[in-house]
């Protein structure tokens, strides 16, 4: 079956009894004419690469060619050890991957877009820390990355996840979407949770601007991974503690659109308002271009 809309996905995992990867992996083994091995097997190369984004991006210091970021990963992990977090050591962990996975996509270093390279820490901070904090398999990652990549390729039907089409909220807004699923699913939330997570995560944060400084995917994007990564666990917790989104998913995709079509172009990655005009940004425009 072809599914286009959340409202699809949860008829297909209620009417089969399965879980949102089980249906996704078939579908995607039939439409690929592979098998479901291979796919599993893609999806954990894509793991593997999210964790070997960490591993580096926690252990470089390296800043980006312009300057403007590249050691935030390293000053955390400095404060924390005299700092206890205040949210215990998961939160420690996810906000120091986000930013570890982000700094390495500005040194160009190899990421996963997940689903953009200007979001590409927030998934994988959250599968990690999760996974390591409570022991899951890899199988069970695998399980979550295969969950939140249907996630995002169903938003992607209606939604180009571009900043340029529809603001940040449709990139690091739609990558906060894709965590809380696959997270909700890895704690054993149901189905109706994990797109209850999935709409809350999307709906408070409907609007979010793509306002790089000097065109640069650096300030504010570095930043904004730890920010929305955390921003999806609350989705999650909230949704497994039984609140629902009273705006069902599809509706609030469709709001995203919406919001994106009536955002001015200047907020849209083109660095024509908002914090890319600031004072202060304007001069390191010039400091960088000249």
């Amino acid at each position: 079956m072809e599914i286009n809309t959340f409202e699809q996905l949860k008829d297909e995992c209620i009417s089969k009894n399965k879980k949102i990867y089980e249906i996704a992996q078939e579908n995607m083994a039939i439409g690929s004419d592979i098998s479901v091995e291979q796919v599993r097997a893609f999806a954990n190369r894509s793991l593997f690469a999210m964790k070997e984004a960490i591993e580096i991006g926690m252990n470089s210091r390296e800043l980006s060619m312009s300057g403007m970021c590249g050691q935030d990963c390293y000053k955390l992990q400095k404060y924390y050890k005299t700092a206890r977090p205040m949210f215990g050591s998961v939160f420690e962990k996810i906000i120091e991957y986000a930013l570890a996975t982000s700094e390495e996509n500005i040194r160009m270093g190899k990421i996963v877009a997940c689903p953009t390279a200007g979001s590409c820490g927030i998934l994988p901070s959250t599968i990690v820390a999760v996974s390591e904090e409570y022991n899951y398999s890899e199988s069970e990652q695998i399980n979550a990355v295969i969950t939140a990549g249907e996630i995002g390729r169903i938003i992607s039907i209606k939604v180009a996840l571009a900043g340029a089409v529809a603001g940040c909220q449709a990139e690091c807004g739609t990558a906060a979407a894709m965590s809380a699923a696959a997270i909700c699913q890895l704690r054993g939330g149901n189905i109706s949770q994990v797109l209850n997570a999935m709409a809350l995560a999307m709906k408070n944060i409907l609007g979010l601007t793509c306002d790089p400084v000097a065109g640069l995917v650096e300030v504010p994007c570095v930043k904004r991974n730890p920010f929305m990564a955390v921003h999806s666990i609350t989705a999650v917790e909230m949704a497994l503690a039984g609140i629902e989104s009273k705006i069902p998913p599809d509706e609030v995709i469709d709001a995203m659109e919406q919001t994106g079509a009536l955002m001015s172009p200047t907020l849209k990655e083109s660095s024509q308002a908002g914090l890319a005009t600031t004072p202060s940004a304007m001069r390191v425009q010039k400091e960088i271009f000249g």
